[in-house]
């Protein structure tokens, strides 16, 4: 783990502390696979890479897992469609946006400091946001493609 993992690390060991929960090595090794992807996962990648590295765990322990990192602010939970489901460490997930294909369901993560910009300054009445996420729905360029030659396929017949 590099510097910014350490910082993970200690937040997650105070967090643990002060919920008096174990400090296992189970938890500190699903922690540091998770910080070693640095974007969106699923429970079945992380159970892979875990098993990839001969680390055996169940698949409930790693779902136990992901909602503690979640209650210690550490993950984040994105649910782009009913089906779709991904976290991801909360220290690189508030650096972008996602562009979600509504065919595919292919994720594309972009920046505009325009519109993070607009958020960071916009003031809410009674309330102090902490966190973002920005999603937007659409078409991919591929989809769209192959939407568009469908279309027109249907219009030649």
């Amino acid at each position: 783990m590099g510097l910014f993992d350490t910082k993970i690390r200690d937040a997650f060991t105070q967090f643990l502390t002060e919920k008096s929960l174990r400090k296992s090595t189970v938890r500190y090794m699903i922690l540091e696979h998770i910080c070693q992807i640095r974007g969106h996962f699923d429970v079945e990648m992380l159970l892979q890479r875990l098993e990839g590295n001969n680390f055996h765990v169940s698949r409930a322990s790693v779902y136990n897992m992901i909602e503690v990192l979640m209650e210690a602010d550490l993950v984040v939970r994105h649910q782009f469609s009913s089906t779709l489901v991904n976290y991801e460490l909360k220290a690189v997930a508030t650096t972008h946006h996602h562009a979600v294909c509504s065919n595919c369901r292919k994720i594309k993560e972009f920046k505009n400091d325009k519109i993070s910009k607009e958020i960071a300054n916009h003031k809410m009445v009674k309330f102090t946001p902490e966190y973002y996420s920005l999603y937007i729905y659409g078409l991919c360029s591929k989809c769209k493609f192959r939407l568009n030659l469908q279309k027109k396929e249907k219009k030649n017949k």
